[in-house]
């Protein structure tokens, strides 16, 4: 367990105790910060405290960092549509039907299965089940994710997600016509409480959530979109598109329970990602074609 001591100096009263030391302490995300403290193994002046917490001068903060946790997660041998690979991150064109992460129900065939089966350095913010996951994607949502390889990438990434500076543009064939050409979606997202499972646009208990989509193709009941995340909440998109009486087409869960094709999950693709390389400062965006099993959909349509 590392520990880290701080004595508060005047130049630094009045900031708030997660922003301080995710600012102080090398390799460690905001988001991390903010778990220690919440499982108090960070102090101030002896006692627990809050992430919003403002210090005072001679503010002693006491900071634990336990030790990882050795990973349970089995390196497989996947092949992985690999986009772009250096020193800190890899980009990935995941497909339709491939979970991102280990979760309940999902301990092998993952996305992080393969990663740890393709290299052994990857970023230990996320802890044991998600090395390197900056972010994700849905299982049925296919397209570009970036992996981080080191941590220092991870928190750069992390900080740009949380800025909303990251590029990150879907497509996503949608129910209906939707008469304007473009439009902006601003809602709070939240879990729907009566169905924790899911989530849903909600007047409390909520956070805020912005789409801006444009239309790329009308059709007689359907409508081919561009949605570009400002903010970046499970399930935005599949939410926000019903919310305005378009569901995503083949979308299980927000979708219409009679639907025209079949499917393996709803019609979205990550198809744009660009972001700040960690490492050189240099703005890289990567794109991703549509898949085959979106665009024969969309031939059908056409036809």
């Amino acid at each position: 367990m590392d520990k880290i001591k701080f004595i508060v100096k005047e130049e630094q009263v009045n900031k708030r105790l997660d922003a301080f030391l995710s600012e102080n302490i090398e390799g460690q995300s905001r988001s991390y910060i903010q778990k220690l403290i919440e499982q108090q193994d960070i102090l101030v002046n002896e006692k627990p405290s809050k992430s919003n917490y403002k210090l005072r001068i001679g503010d002693g903060v006491q900071v634990h960092i336990p030790d990882p946790i050795p990973l349970e997660v089995v390196a497989e041998d996947i092949d992985l549509n690999i986009v772009y690979e250096d020193e800190d991150v890899i980009v990935l064109n995941k497909p339709q039907g491939m979970v991102v992460h280990p979760a309940h129900g999902n301990y092998s065939g993952t996305i992080v299965n393969a990663l740890l089966g393709h290299c052994d350095n990857l970023s230990g913010i996320n802890g044991v089940l998600r090395p390197g996951i900056v972010h994700r994607i849905d299982k049925d949502t296919s397209g570009i994710i970036v992996i981080a390889k080191n941590n220092e990438a991870h928190v750069s990434l992390s900080e740009q997600l949380k800025e909303h500076s990251i590029t990150r543009c879907y497509n996503a064939l949608v129910e209906g016509r939707v008469k304007t050409d473009s439009g902006r979606i601003e809602t709070m997202l939240g879990r729907n409480p009566k169905d924790r499972k899911e989530m849903a646009v909600v007047s409390r208990n909520g956070k805020r959530a912005v789409t801006h989509y444009t239309v790329i193709e009308r059709f007689d009941n359907y409508t081919l979109i561009e949605a570009r995340l400002e903010t970046g909440r499970t399930h935005q998109i599949r939410v926000h598109m019903a919310h305005i009486g378009h569901p995503i087409v083949g979308d299980p869960v927000y979708g219409y329970k009679k639907q025209r094709f079949e499917t393996q999950g709803q019609l979205l693709h990550a198809r744009i990602l660009g972001f700040i390389h960690p490492r050189t400062g240099e703005y890289k965006e990567f794109e991703a074609p549509l898949p085959e099993y979106f665009t024969n959909i969309l031939n059908k349509i056409r036809k």
